[in-house]
């Protein structure tokens, strides 16, 4: 894997793709600077070699269209902060003007390019429009995680022009071998968590870890599905009808590579979707009509205990009940507690997807665990096998 670190950045200006996605509030005020804080270290590394870092990224979905709303000048103050020192930026990111910023740039100091997105040829992985990001350094990096599995110009096409000095960020680098510890080399017992509400957004991801791991919890909203196809009774749960033949051969794959399912046994359930419904905890596979499970029970949260704490390698994609609403949180604070435990045993946890990741935020779990992934969809598509085309085109 070719990262910054093989690499002397001495008077060399490095374009770096960073994924600066940030959440805003009405103000346009950045409100989560985890995106930006993970790309310190690269900027660091560069700075200190001697170079000088030009960054570029996108933000929101113009398509194509210049609209004040998505301008990164609106975050550059907190980019500044969060770097330690003054971020220039230039209201374009290719042409003259462009080219002028960057010319002017001295070692040690840092540009900030106007939203890729504001050309429409970025997300068409425009050639032309590549070359021309590609003319204002002497070095590519990738640093953005979160969008590697988009072939985009500033992604993938890119990296053509730097036959010999593209590489990865450091955080980059991190992402990859954070999968490639679940996908390969980690240490055994592994265990995959999958959680959320539906069996079909996770169908490849499945068929793609089952010869990695040795344990696989299966929970959430989909756990209904394949508690039906098993014969029981869920009452008003969620429940994919199309997918229970789906559910009855992933378990038969999974006890083809000796792999343990675990799906929970009683579930906290409820009258209606709120928080303050009536709820009680009941057998999983003997649920009343007119009740639905939104939450793992006390069985399942100790049996999952069980399974973590003797697991050397843990993923967790999904929460495994309804986390938003206190009432029926229980469930994914105690495999949070559980993973946290375990990590702190000395086993290597990833934590990837929106909702683990939101939850893993929110509750504090993210000292607690190995590696929390920056990249929702690049983090799902790598456990699903595809190679992205982010990081094909930096290893190809």
């Amino acid at each position: 894997m070719k990262t910054i670190n093989d690499f002397n950045f001495k008077d060399k200006r490095a374009l770096v793709r960073v994924d600066f996605n940030v959440p805003q509030d009405d103000q346009l005020k950045v409100t989560d600077n985890t995106r930006i804080v993970a790309v310190k270290p690269t900027v660091d590394k560069i700075l200190k070699d001697g170079g000088s870092v030009i960054l570029m990224a996108h933000l929101g979905r113009p398509k194509g269209e210049v609209k004040d709303e998505f301008s990164l000048r609106h975050i550059v103050d907190e980019v500044s902060n969060v770097l330690g020192q003054e971020v220039k930026f230039v209201d374009e990111c290719v042409g003259e003007k462009a080219e002028l910023a960057v010319s002017e740039l001295k070692a040690g100091e840092i540009l900030l390019l106007e939203n890729l997105r504001f050309h429409k040829e970025e997300e068409n992985g425009d050639e032309a429009f590549a070359e021309q990001l590609s003319k204002l350094a002497d070095a590519y990096v990738n640093d953005a995680f979160g969008t590697a599995h988009r072939a985009h110009a500033s992604t993938a096409v890119i990296a053509q022009y730097f036959p010999s000095t593209k590489f990865f960020g450091i955080l980059m680098g991190k992402e990859l071998q954070a999968i490639d510890k679940v996908l390969k080399s980690g240490e055994r017992p592994v265990t995959a968590i999958l959680g959320g509400s539906k069996v079909s957004t996770k169908i490849t991801i499945i068929e793609n870890i089952l010869p990695a791991v040795d344990n696989l919890i299966i929970g959430g909203g989909m756990a209904f599905t394949f508690i039906k196809a098993l014969g029981g009774k869920i009452g008003n749960s969620l429940v994919e009808e199309d997918k229970l033949p789906l559910a009855l051969e992933i378990l038969a794959k999974a006890k083809e590579n000796n792999v343990k399912v675990y799906l929970p046994s009683d579930a906290i359930v409820a009258e209606s979707f709120s928080n303050d419904a009536e709820r009680k905890e009941v057998n999983i596979y003997e649920i009343s009509e007119g009740w639905m499970g939104l939450d793992a029970g006390s069985k399942s949260r100790d049996q999952f205990n069980d399974v973590l704490l003797n697991s050397r390698t843990i993923l967790w994609n999904g929460p495994i009940g309804v986390f938003e609403m206190s009432n029926f949180a229980g469930g994914t604070v105690a495999l949070g507690d559980s993973i946290a435990e375990a990590t702190k045993q000395g086993a290597f946890s990833l934590v990837g997807g929106g909702d683990s990741v939101a939850f893993v935020k929110q509750f504090g779990y993210g000292e607690k665990v190995s590696y929390v992934s920056t990249g929702g969809g690049a983090m799902l598509e790598s456990l699903e096998g595809l190679e992205l085309p982010g990081v094909a085109a930096i290893n190809n």
